[in-house]
């Protein structure tokens, strides 16, 4: 393996395999190209198993890139190489070991709603107002508990007594917990915590992935909690050949458990380890590089690097003070116009802010000039309300027993079940101790066992209806159908797709074009698995959390500096660098430990620039209401005054903006469609004729159902494989189906 294109640090990343190695990689160092060279050359020159090497990192993308640079650089089947995130690999630990804990293999997995859900009903339980306490502290106890890397029964570490002396949030996290289990489900840290409390308790377990697992690699170490401390500790005691890569001058979550402690301490865990350091930047010009640096080197937590670059001098960063924050988004947008004129690509071009809430006035002025953006990290697409109701409905499909899933689903659309019926059905599934879904099977099976619960006919028809889906669905797993197969039933014979398009406003039409897109996911997911299933689907959408970046589009990206690691752009412009809100005025209450973060978070905005940063701040900004005066960031005084241009800008354009800059481009035209435009009612008569001769099963034909009986097709349309039929059946129940998946015969 020719290493020749390695700097003779990253040279010797690779060359030493054996024993604990701490890779202290500084921004724009090549972090990357070194890792996957060490994964290549442990498989190529030392001839370890492909089987044998696992690589941690924290996000599916970066986990995709690295397996995508190894397919190209290397000969070698990679199919058995573990390149993924730290709770897929629990994942998939855990559905493989999933009855030591008593779970099955199909468990589900709870995103941050349905952990909040759960911890709203206890507080509903336990009488407690939100306004006493609110369940974001008690999931933030409980995710710090996580964190530290407890589990129900365990008892160890002050770190985590110390969390334990809420004697009632404790206990509501004993509760989460027990629900969790009932419903056969974890949560994100659950996942981590569960394969803790496996090698824990099962010894002959953690053995087994101690020998499969030779060698060990993680990548973005500063960003590690106790728990996955943990974790590759235990994995890595039998060979010991564990190598970590980080940047404790990036550590920037400690707000969602990472703990710079794993990165200052490695060597006291490992004593014997070696320590290398990519000190050479790639992506930097001199100016920016050495000035960042300057700024890093004032916090004391840290191991010390002297980041340097072969590349140009370039031209001084831009520090610019501004009237008011509508005069930095006019600056910002004045300079992102000069650069379009000058032929520069507007995804060459970033905005960083501290906090979302500073973006409004930049896409103000954004919009103004007609400039297309994008905010990254927005709204995510499986956050939105039809999105979840869909997955819900293959969640149930998969696991019985989520009954988080069944009374999102089980009145949308509405069926007639409401409050009342569901509490009802609550009451019943408690009494009996099984899910919700369980008991409607029961109920669905023998109506006059369940007659004290006063369910109305117009109820359980709707149960039936609805249990008999799920089965249907259920089948089509069973006999290896496609998740697109499956996920077209659902959205059409649950009712759901009529209900959306019987919406005919703005917000109907772009709900129903982000179930297409949803349904582009699902072709995708299957295009890129061997054996699909709505399981892998339901994992793969959940523990990915990656954003849609759109690289092609010609647009300027907005996001927040945290939003920014990792990523690069020539032209950088860092808005809000003031005193409370970069530092933020959070972090000067806390402290020393708090501002050193904060000063790290500074060097990452900095450090993503490649050509040209630009820095400003508003003399006044308006927050929360008010006109705040804070002043200049203490960061931009730590750039030596050599690297440096300051600069005012004063707006040069003062007048009120008229409403139509603020609007959104294409909203009122879309409005101003009327859907009864060009209506014929005898051409649609005639089409609607044309379809009937054509039909498979026109109007009036008789059919039998393999789950129904006999029924009488109402309606028709479509042709071929996208004819619906619309049957009303004996006991009067009218259900509509997708002839392709339809069990059905004509008499």
């Amino acid at each position: 393996m020719n290493l020749e294109f390695l700097n003779p640090s990253q040279k010797e990343a690779v060359l030493v395999t054996d024993g604990p190695i701490m890779i202290l990689a500084g921004a724009g160092s090549g972090k990357t190209r070194t890792l996957v060279a060490r994964i290549q050359y442990l498989m190529e020159e030392k001839n370890v198993s492909p089987y044998q090497i696992l690589a941690v990192t924290f996000s599916n993308k970066a986990a995709r890139e690295m397996r995508e640079r190894l397919s190209l650089n290397t000969q070698m089947n990679i199919g058995s190489l573990q390149v993924t995130t730290f709770h897929s690999f629990c994942a998939r630990v855990l559905r493989m070991e999933a009855t030591y804990l008593g779970l099955s293999k199909n468990f589900t997995i709870y995103d941050d709603g349905e952990s909040n859900s759960i911890i709203k009903a206890l507080m509903g339980k336990h009488g407690i107002n939100q306004k006493e306490l609110s369940p974001y502290t008690i999931s933030a106890f409980i995710d710090g508990l996580k964190n530290l890397g407890y589990y129900t029964g365990l008892s160890r570490s002050e770190d985590v007594e110390k969390y334990a002396e809420d004697k009632r949030l404790f206990q509501l996290f004993l509760e989460y917990e027990a629900e969790l289990h009932k419903s056969n489900a974890v949560d994100f840290g659950g996942l981590i915590t569960g394969v803790l409390q496996l090698f824990k308790n099962y010894p002959e377990v953690l053995l087994k992935y101690q020998q499969k697992y030779k060698y060990v690699l993680v990548d973005e170490y500063q960003d590690t909690n106790r728990a996955q401390f943990e974790l590759i500790q235990q994995l890595s005691q039998l060979h010991r050949n564990v190598c970590v890569v980080g940047d404790e001058d990036q550590s920037i979550y400690s707000w969602r458990g990472a703990d710079i402690r794993n990165i200052l301490n490695y060597e006291n865990v490992f004593p014997d380890s070696k320590l290398i350091k990519l000190e050479q930047n790639y992506r930097s010009s001199k100016r920016i590089i050495e000035a960042a640096s300057h700024v890093i080197s004032r916090n004391l937590a840290r191991k010390g690097k002297n980041m340097w670059t072969d590349n140009d001098e370039g031209s001084e960063i831009q520090i610019v003070e501004c009237r008011d924050d509508r005069a930095e988004a006019e600056y910002v947008s004045n300079q992102i116009k000069k650069l379009a004129d000058e032929g520069v690509s507007l995804k060459d071009v970033a905005i960083f802010y501290r906090n979302n809430s500073l973006s409004r006035v930049i896409e103000d002025a954004l919009r103004k000039e007609k400039f297309p953006y994008r905010v990254v990290a927005g709204i995510k697409f499986y956050d939105r309300k039809e999105v979840k109701d869909l997955i819900s409905y293959m969640r149930v499909v998969v696991n019985k027993k989520d009954s988080l899933a069944f009374t999102r689903i089980i009145n949308t659309p509405a069926r007639g079940v409401g409050t009342t019926s569901l509490r009802k059905l609550e009451d019943e599934a408690v009494r009996l101790q099984v899910s919700l879904f369980e008991l409607v099977e029961k109920i669905t099976e023998n109506h006059s066992e369940f007659k004290h619960l006063g369910l109305s006919g117009k109820v359980l028809s709707a149960l039936n209806q609805f249990t008999h889906l799920i089965h249907e669905v259920q089948v089509l797993e069973e006999n290896n159908h496609s998740p697109t197969f499956s996920y077209e039933k659902l959205l059409n014979e649950s009712g759901y797709y009529e209900f959306l398009r019987a919406d005919k406003s703005y917000e109907g039409a772009a709900r129903l074009e982000n179930l297409e897109e949803l349904m582009s996911a699902v072709k995708q997911f299957e295009q890129s698995e061997t054996e699909p299933t709505l399981v892998k689907f339901l994992e793969n959408i959940t523990l990915d959390t990656s954003t849609d970046e759109n690289g092609l589009q010609d647009q300027v990206s907005l996001m927040t500096v945290h939003g920014s690691k990792g990523l690069e752009y020539p032209y950088v412009f860092v808005i809000g660098n003031e005193e409370n809100v970069f530092p933020s005025f959070k972090s000067l209450e806390v402290g020393p430990t708090a501002i050193e973060e904060e000063r790290r978070l500074f060097y990452v905005a900095m450090t993503r620039a490649m050509k040209q940063l630009t820095m400003t701040f508003a003399q006044g900004r308006m927050l929360w209401g008010s006109l705040k005066f804070n002043g200049p960031s203490q960061f931009l005084h730590e750039i030596p005054q050599d690297y440096y241009n300051w600069g005012f800008f004063q707006t040069g354009n003062n007048k009120k903006p008229s409403s139509s800059e603020f609007a959104t481009p294409g909203y009122d035209d879309f409005n101003q469609t009327s859907y009864s435009d060009d209506y014929d009612a005898e051409k649609v008569y005639q089409r609607k004729q044309t379809i009937a001769k054509l039909s498979n099963y026109p109007s009036g034909s008789k059919i039998i159902h393999a789950l129904y009986g006999e029924g009488t097709v109402l309606d028709s349309e479509g042709l071929g494989q996208d004819e619906k039929v619309t049957i009303q059946f004996r006991d009067g129940i009218r259900k509509k189906f997708m002839v392709k998946f339809a069990p059905l015969q004509k008499v």
